[in-house]
């Protein structure tokens, strides 16, 4: 199990302290697994700086995929994303 790293920003930041955000969208650039710990760290576009606050999340479930990899590509480079939360 591995420790990963990421910004966050302010908005983000605050929506997965308070518990209300439940996940991540990611460009895949890194390497992440079930098991691991993502460690979101809160940086400040404004300032360009890490504020120093942090959140260590263990990581539940990863999915991957790729832009057509349900032959949709030329949609959602339209339409964009969701990204859905279920409780």
């Amino acid at each position: 199990m591995s420790e990963v790293k990421k910004k966050i920003w302010p908005g983000g930041f605050e929506a997965v302290a308070s518990g209300k955000k439940k996940f991540e969208f990611r460009l895949a650039d890194f390497d992440v697994k079930e098991g691991d710990t993502l460690v979101l760290e809160e940086w400040d576009p404004a300032t360009k700086q890490y504020t120093g606050r942090k959140i260590e999340k263990k990581v539940g479930y990863v999915q991957k995929f790729g832009l057509d990899d349900y032959g949709q590509r030329r949609e959602l480079e339209e339409k964009g994303f969701y990204i859905i939360q279920l409780e």
